[in-house]
């Protein structure tokens, strides 16, 4: 069906959800459901990790875009759809278009990784660059749905795509009936609210926890508030849970059913993802991990057994690197030090040897000679280390102390 200010106020009920699972039957996978023990060693309590990371597309977004675009009209589907989306939800609309027959275009951020957009484009999408940042890319789609009669195809803020979302919550109770705790990442709120309905309905019981970046919660202000608020300049990594407003029908849902919002940090998020790869061998997004990245920082917080959403795992490569080192920083793993020594033959390869005898493995090395900081005889060396954990990094700076170097802090 088309979207009218009406479906602002229309209810998602379990009957929705579960008609969108018949429908998703044989396009959607029911992912896996994994244990983990180091988290539940943490925790205290069995904790289970649900792959939406492994769906078809990387992400959970094929499961509303599906559901939102089989419900068309006949002459809806004839003028094709459009989204805008730096990525997960463009995939989602680009493969379930196909599968429906339906003509999509996408309208992408020119600075979209190119993984992304290629992807897009192989699942059978007309894909367009425009914008700098996602808001620019929404109102050019938008304007084109505007002037070619095309349906846009909203991410999360209509009634379709949430209950498209909440057959994530139908497999939760299907996977581990004795859940008490789910746990979900939220940016503009579908995927939370889809599966507090379902959940809800069936297992009034459970708590559900959404999670947002610290740099991007929309949400707390808004709960605070009423009604949906907007925030300036959303900064985060976690791009999946990037949302500066909340959806005006999650918004609703959440409210009523969410029982808790909570924040996490960068170096929460970093944290999460390398340990998702570690611990778990699970390629995850920043978005994706904020779930654990909750449950790190506070572990005492969450009644057993606990399932974490990881909502999707497409991650570029370049932003993977970047996090996995921010990751092993906030973990103590990871060292970056400058220190001066006397500028002559064979006194780096001394260094070296030094931090050698140590065990901390050097991954890069910048020497400046000509600094007018600097006395004539000295040298400035900027190491990047790998190291064993926090106990360890301070070992290598007593060790460089001692050795008679100056450690700049």
């Amino acid at each position: 069906m088309s979207y009218s200010p009406a479906d602002s106020l229309r209810t998602v009920t379990l009957d929705d959800v579960r008609g969108a699972q018949k429908m998703l039957s044989g396009v959607a996978r029911a992912t896996a459901m994994e244990g983990s023990r180091h988290l539940s060693q943490l925790v205290g309590a069995p904790v289970h990790l649900k792959c939406e990371n492994l769906q078809r597309t990387g992400s959970f977004k094929l499961r509303g875009a599906y559901v939102r675009i089989a419900g068309l009209l006949p002459e809806e589907r004839a003028a094709g759809v459009v989204a805008a989306s730096a990525g997960n939800h463009a995939q989602g609309v680009a493969l379930a278009s196909t599968l429906l027959g339906v003509s999509s275009t996408v309208f992408m951020p020119q600075g979209a990784p190119l993984p992304k957009i290629s992807a897009t484009r192989e699942y059978g999408a007309q894909v367009r660059l425009h914008g700098q940042v996602v808001d620019e890319t929404l109102a050019a789609a938008q304007e084109y749905a505007a002037d070619t009669g095309a349906v846009f195809i909203h991410p999360f803020d209509h009634p379709d795509v949430i209950a498209g979302q909440g057959t994530v919550g139908l497999e939760i109770l299907e996977q581990c009936p004795e859940v008490r705790t789910i746990v979900v990442g939220i940016g503009g709120g579908g995927l939370a609210a889809g599966i507090a309905v379902a959940v809800k309905a069936l297992r009034p019981d459970v708590r559900i926890v959404g999670v947002q970046a610290a740099g991007a919660a929309a949400y707390p202000a808004s709960l605070a508030a009423g009604r949906p608020v907007s925030i300036g300049n959303p900064t985060t990594m976690a791009d999946g849970i990037k949302v500066g407003r909340p959806g005006d029908v999650p918004f609703g849902i959440v409210g009523e059913l969410v029982d808790e919002v909570r924040t996490v940090s960068e170096g929460e998020l970093s944290t999460a993802l390398l340990l998702c790869l570690e611990r778990a061998k699970l390629v995850v997004e920043p978005a994706g991990a904020s779930p654990v990245a909750a449950l790190l920082s506070d572990p005492g917080a969450f009644e057993g057994p606990v399932v974490a959403v990881l909502s999707g795992g497409n991650v570029d490569p370049v932003l993977m690197e970047r996090v996995l080192r921010h990751g092993m920083a906030a973990q103590g793993r990871y060292l970056a030090v400058r220190l001066r020594l006397t500028d002559r033959p064979g006194a780096l390869a001394t260094m070296l040897g030094a931090l050698s005898a140590i065990d901390a493995n050097v991954l890069d090395v910048g020497h400046v000679r000509t600094d007018p900081r600097l006395g004539l005889t000295e040298a400035e060396v900027e190491l990047h280390l790998e190291t064993k954990g926090p106990a360890h990094c301070a070992e290598v700076g007593r060790a460089l102390r001692e050795a008679g170097y100056t450690v700049i802090d």
